[in-house]
């Protein structure tokens, strides 16, 4: 559904635009139906970069973001960007700074009907967000008729997953969609993207924990400094690092059964296979080899 080959994106940074940061680097990647694939990286890895390279927010230097076929950087025109649009959209880190204050919440509903559903009967309409809301499990009568300060970030966030579904979308970009809720509200908002899942919508999660994204995602990417590090099913990727700097992450991971001496002493004593990383042909390349069935690591970067 969503194939990411070759993708580059380079800004000209710097007095006139001098300097070249290369913040995404020769990225290829698939988002099937059905599937939650994990942008996993630390800041300025790339990650956020490359959702909004999906959403047509950035355009990448190079490559090409295919969404069912069609190569999103050749989409031109508003009725071409709104088409699509309502089969792609975004949810991002902060909700509060996605609503109007002086609106009321649902306001963000309203939008969506008179740009897509502008013929729609009352009733039908009505129907329809009552639908979206269950799916992201809110009660109507404790949302509809708020204002942003009077609901909490979860119930806001959801609104806005619902805003998506109203759509009727195939693609959800989520990044650090929980980063900014309570420990109390994350597992609900994880919890939906799973149940999304399960309905088929193809999800793009991006996230700075490992933990997030070994619960919710089927395939994980590893990023640093703007290339893949390690690619392939989550489990995998998670039981058998091959990349030295997964295995630092993950290394790194607290265990509450275990101090860190412990943990130190257990690798020193058993450490880790040698993997023979791939050799960047130029400076532009970051090669991805199979280590094993569906499970990819990528160079090495000092």
């Amino acid at each position: 559904m969503l194939e990411l080959k070759h993708v580059h994106k380079v800004y000209r940074v710097g007095a006139f635009g001098g300097g070249r940061l290369r913040a995404v680097r020769d990225v290829t990647l698939t988002v099937r139906p059905g599937e939650v694939v994990s942008l996993i990286g630390e800041s300025g890895s790339g990650k956020s970069t490359i959702g909004k390279m999906v959403l047509g927010l950035l355009r990448p230097t190079s490559g090409s973001i295919l969404f069912e076929g069609t190569d999103i950087t050749t989409i031109r025109g508003f009725a071409a960007k709104k088409d699509y649009y309502s089969r792609v959209q975004g949810v991002f880190q902060d909700p509060f700074s996605s609503f109007n204050p002086i609106f009321k919440a649902d306001r963000v509903f309203e939008m969506i009907r008179s740009s897509y559903f502008p013929k729609m009967s009352d009733a039908d309409w009505k129907d329809k967000v009552l639908t979206a809301l269950g799916t992201v499990r809110l009660d109507p009568e404790n949302v509809l008729n708020k204002y942003p300060h009077q609901l909490s970030g979860g119930q806001l966030q959801r609104l806005l997953i619902a805003r998506a579904l109203l759509l009727d979308i195939k693609m959800l970009v989520a990044d650090e969609v929980i980063s900014m809720l309570d420990a109390s509200t994350r597992i609900d908002v994880l919890n939906l993207l799973a149940d999304l899942k399960e309905r088929g919508l193809g999800i793009l999660f991006v996230t700075h924990d490992l933990s997030l994204g070994n619960y919710v995602s089927d395939t994980s990417v590893i990023l640093r400094k703007g290339a893949i590090a390690e690619m392939g099913p989550t489990g995998r990727v998670f039981d058998n690092p091959l990349h030295p700097y997964s295995r630092h992450l993950l290394s790194c991971v607290p265990q509450l059964h275990r101090t860190w001496a412990e943990v130190d002493a257990e690798l020193a004593a058993d450490p880790p296979e040698d993997v023979v990383l791939p050799i960047a042909e130029d400076d532009h390349s970051a090669p991805l080899v199979e280590a094993e069935e569906g499970h990819f690591v990528g160079i090495d970067q000092a």
